[in-house]
């Protein structure tokens, strides 16, 4: 995932980079940063898709941040935009270019972890992998592109968005804790665990996923179950609502 860090203080600048690389390092993200000391130089290199995520300083030299972010919203509808700032009196100018959220100097590295943690749920897990140890190989795999994980004996098959499968020595719960739980994931069997996003519809007690792969729910569990998938597509819904 590209982050653009827009600042010209280089205390600041730095200091967001630093968090930036230590919740990626500690949450197995992949971070491309890239760091700019005033708005001009920014827009000199942004592009439509160019950054998944952007922390502009409001008050820079030259081009103010509610500028850069006007020009750059020409540009790009999509990008999570978050402000840096060392006052509030500017934060409705900086909602009308649709910030995600802001943060106040002198920030903190939890507030900045608990800002990326936010922004990664709209856009979460793009760039987020895991390390799964199959036929003797430790193989990196993104979790957007798993899309179920299914109990086989004493190992898990990991079925993936291109058609194949990784076998692993692991059980359903070491796969959780190694997503760190993430929400993206549902149990909705004993030992069948199913990507969120890939699920199309629930019906005779079952998900279908996107490619058609049905899976059996628990049945008693069905209205829960089938609760919890309408649920993540409300929270994915007004998550990116938020961003506008």
């Amino acid at each position: 995932m590209n982050i653009a860090l827009v600042d010209d203080e280089d205390e600041y600048l730095n200091m967001i980079i630093k968090y930036c690389r230590k919740f990626g390092t500690q949450n197995n993200l992949c971070f491309e940063l890239s760091g700019f000391k005033d708005g001009e130089a920014f827009l000199k290199d942004f592009e439509k898709g160019s950054y998944s995520l952007v922390f502009m300083d409001i008050y820079m030299a030259g081009m103010s941040g509610i500028e850069t972010a006007r020009r750059l919203r020409e540009k790009d509808s999509e990008c999570i935009l978050i402000f840096l700032t060392s006052s509030q009196d500017f934060m409705p100018d900086a909602f009308s270019c649709h910030a995600f959220e802001y943060i106040t100097k002198p920030f903190t590295e939890e507030r900045v972890f608990q800002v990326l943690q936010d922004a990664l749920k709209v856009i979460h897990p793009v760039s987020r992998f895991i390390e799964i140890v199959s036929e003797r190989k430790t193989i990196p795999v993104f979790l957007t592109d798993v899309m179920s994980a299914v109990s086989d004996g004493h190992y898990l098959a990991i079925g993936l968005t291109d058609g194949t499968s990784l076998r692993s020595r692991m059980t359903t719960g070491d796969f959780l804790e190694l997503t760190g739980c993430d929400s993206h994931f549902l149990s909705v069997n004993k030992g069948i665990i199913l990507n969120a996003d890939y699920i199309s519809k629930v019906e005779n007690n079952c998900c279908i996923l996107e490619n058609g792969d049905k899976f059996p729910i628990r049945i008693r569990n069905r209205l829960q179950i089938e609760q919890a998938v309408r649920d993540y597509n409300f929270r994915k819904i007004r998550g990116t609502q938020k961003q506008y």
